[in-house]
């Protein structure tokens, strides 16, 4: 089984996650945002990636904190889990529709961070929610995790429907990029042999 728990401990918060690559899509979150909570439920359970996160940040100043360490200490345990990367198929796409959304993700399970962000949203808050505070979380995961990483929003009206499409696309990306490979499984999906580094 591929799994990892990460502890990340700052000034500004204090968060422990654990995943298993090859779960079911349980979870527990618990990060004292709401609406994060149910973007990374919804990550887990599309994703089939178990889940846990507890998250303690300085949401009385802003969730800003939060969101970006939940979304660098998810991806350093996916990195840790996903290790050297062998037998994995290492690339997954998915095309979400939400009512009258329509979102679209690629991704590289590569070891080089990148991250395309094609979303714009036409309010700036969703509740007490900064929508700009989504961009945070995906380019933190990104980087922590290792994954070039494309989202990209191909028409919507509704914000809600917009985001909660973004990570249900992420989470179907994920799920096929993390798979092992059978005809493969005993080596690195590059022709370098190897994954991470510089191009």
């Amino acid at each position: 089984m591929r799994t990892a728990t990460i502890e990340r401990k700052t000034n500004e918060t204090e968060i422990r996650v654990s995943l298993n690559l090859d779960g079911t899509g349980q979870y527990t979150v618990s990060t004292g945002i709401g609406f994060l909570d149910h973007m990374l439920e919804q990550l887990s359970r599309h994703s089939l990636i178990d889940l846990t996160v507890e998250a303690k940040g300085d949401t009385h100043i802003d969730f800003h904190h939060t969101v970006e360490d939940s979304g660098i200490a998810i991806g350093q345990a996916f990195a840790k889990a996903i290790g050297g990367m062998k037998g994995i198929t290492r690339y997954g796409d998915a095309l979400i529709p939400m009512d009258e959304t329509l979102t679209r993700v690629a991704l590289d399970i590569s070891g080089r961070p990148y991250l395309i962000w094609k979303v714009e949203f036409t309010r700036d808050k969703l509740g007490d929610f900064d929508t700009e505070l989504f961009r945070e979380w995906f380019q933190a995961f990104a980087f922590a995790a290792g994954i070039t990483l494309h989202v990209e929003n191909l028409y919507g009206i509704n914000n809600h429907h917009m985001i909660e499409s973004s990570f249900k696309a992420l989470a179907r990306a994920l799920r096929k990029a993390v798979e092992i490979d059978p005809r493969k499984s005993d080596s690195v999906p590059s022709t370098k042999g190897t994954l991470g580094g510089t191009l």
